[in-house]
């Protein structure tokens, strides 16, 4: 395989993996706080991408010109509508069920997400929706055939998905509702003892793992320009394969999982075939978690006496 092609699929594989890692976070944050997966996750992200184009449609149509204002207030309203959503999630789907089995909450969840699907299809139609190229401009490296390019909505993708990887391991570790965060995820019984609010930080992990899904589903609207009211089942499969692969529970496993399955994939399609690219991203998973049950990051469960 020629350099060049190499490492476009690199930057294919950054690209996408990125994505994959900040829907990721959503995915092992509510597992490390509460235990269980949030499987209507996906379709949050599915509809921040709905919440982008008519957001963007909206500000345009009342003549709006300035594009890095219009995408900031696209952006902020995204993520608050998105947030919203994971707040109502976990009021209706998870906290009445919290005392009840761990089944019963994973079936609630699933609910959700079908409705959301179907609420979305109904609303806004079944077929391919989509934004124009708002941001065409193109990095080229190489001369003549032997190039590699990267857009600047994938230098954005990158660079911003690290960024707020940074930024919610620093709110984490450093902060007041990080501190809290870490005492409910260790011992939610004892951190309500303690004077935690431990609904409200659940809440506020839902709300958060939101915001995440928000802002990929920002970047990847503005990166593709397509999207169906399907494409958070799809999504948010591979998004929670990262989490896993990654060692669900870690904030820092999860960007990790999510770039190894994004650069997986995009090497994979690059020097074999398109067409069982997931086969091999799933079969690196299993190989994983053979010798790592855990993960790469994770810790193994410390049973409490």
């Amino acid at each position: 395989m020629d350099w060049h092609i190499l490492a476009q699929q690199l930057v294919n594989g950054l690209t996408l993996g990125s994505i994959y890692g900040l829907i990721a976070i959503g995915y092992t944050m509510v597992y490390g706080i509460i235990g269980m997966i949030n499987f209507a996750h996906g379709d949050v992200y599915m509809l921040s991408a709905y919440v982008t184009a008519i957001s963007l449609a909206t500000l345009f149509s009342f003549g709006l010109d300035s594009l890095p204002f219009a995408l900031l207030v696209t952006l902020v309203m995204t993520m608050v509508i998105t947030a919203a959503y994971g707040w109502t999630i976990e009021r209706i789907a998870y906290r009445p069920l919290r005392g009840s089995t761990r089944l019963a909450p994973l079936i609630s969840a699933i609910g959700v997400s079908l409705v959301l699907q179907n609420g979305v299809q109904l609303s806004q139609g079944a077929r391919t929706q989509g934004v124009p190229s708002l941001i065409p401009t193109t990095l080229r490296f190489g001369e003549g055939d032997d190039f590699v390019q990267i857009t600047l909505v994938q230098l954005m993708i990158i660079v911003i998905s690290l960024s707020s990887m940074a930024a919610l391991t620093w709110l984490i570790q450093r902060t007041s509702l990080g501190r809290q965060c870490r005492a409910t995820q260790q011992d939610r019984r004892m951190a309500a003892i303690l004077g935690i609010n431990t609904d409200r930080i659940i809440s506020s992990v839902f709300i958060i793992g939101a915001a995440m899904a928000a802002i990929a589903g920002v970047l990847v609207t503005l990166n593709y320009g397509s999207f169906d009211f399907n494409i958070g089942f799809v999504t948010g499969i591979k998004a929670f394969t990262a989490a896993v692969l990654g060692g669900i529970g870690s904030l820092p496993g999860a960007m990790l999982g999510g770039l190894i399955l994004g650069l997986a994939e995009a090497l994979f399609s690059g020097m074999v075939n398109t067409d069982y690219k997931d086969v091999f991203a799933f079969s690196l998973l299993v190989l994983v978690l053979i010798f790592r049950p855990t993960g790469l990051l994770g810790k193994p469960e410390v049973e409490k006496v």
